[in-house]
């Protein structure tokens, strides 16, 4: 029998890159609930403090950090005020992340650039300051980047932001194979369609239907559904020899068009 301390995260923290949105804070709760510290890092201070709020309400431990994480100084000041509150830093999760559907044609380079660096440059950076900070305290650590299933096939119209999933899944790739010797495991998630702030406004009913058509299980996710996922990848009891994963959470979508 499995026992449920094969994911508890007690005595760990836990730092969640755009842990203000809808799905990075599910995924922060539930890694609260599981015993680990939180440490919430995003640009929008009321949305990171009123989910930090929130964690603390159920007696778990969080802060809130406000950080650009396009920006290497906000993320190394994010890491001091974590080593200062929790005194190490043991899970990463990257899931900062923008959206648009603008036609490729009409894309203006100040678009392109902005949603590369809160998408891509930023787990770059993430992945600098705080693996570097995981390798450096010999403790080894897990690392756990938000893929997407738009960033393989072309199968929307979201241009920038399906390039820059799949280069999130080369730095994925990379660093598995690099940090494996430091027992830093380096994992994404690739999620289907969850209708969060950066992409609800593009659900037309057009779209939605296409959607649908591709996923078997017929309806979009919800955020909680990313919780069990996070839990396995970020327990080194549970997953300690799963490094350079894919794990999809998509409703059968990845295996409908792949």
């Amino acid at each position: 029998m499995i026992q449920t301390e094969m994911f508890s995260l007690e005595g760990k923290t836990a730092v969640v890159v755009g842990g203000g949105g809808v799905l990075a804070g599910a995924m922060a709760e539930g890694m609260a609930a599981a015993g680990a510290g939180i440490v919430i890092v995003d640009p929008n201070l009321p949305n990171a403090e009123a989910r930090a709020a929130s964690i603390q309400a159920k007696g778990g431990r969080a802060i809130a950090v406000a950080a650009d994480a396009s920006k290497r100084e906000d993320l190394e000041r994010a890491l001091a005020e974590t080593l200062t509150r929790f005194g190490s830093v043991d899970i990463l999760i990257n899931a900062a992340g923008i959206n648009s559907g603008t036609p490729f044609f009409d894309i203006t380079e100040a678009e392109w650039q902005k949603i590369l660096d809160v998408n891509l440059k930023s787990v770059f950076l993430a992945c600098q300051v705080f693996g570097k900070a995981m390798i450096d305290a010999g403790r080894g650590g897990s690392i756990i980047n938000i893929y997407s299933v738009s960033s393989g096939p072309p199968l929307s119209k979201v241009f920038t932001y399906s390039i820059t999933k799949a280069g999130v899944n080369q730095i994925t790739q990379f660093l598995a194979r690099e940090w494996a010797p430091h027992r830093v495991r380096v994992n994404a998630i690739r999620p289907g369609f969850f209708p969060a702030e950066q992409n609800r406004a593009l659900l037309s009913p057009e779209r939605t239907a296409q959607i649908m058509a591709h996923t078997p299980y017929g309806r979009f996710g919800e955020p909680q559904e990313l919780v069990g996922a996070v839990l396995f990848l970020a327990s080194e009891k549970a997953s300690s020899f799963v490094t350079g994963a894919i794990l999809s959470v998509d409703g059968g979508f990845t295996a409908m068009t792949i």
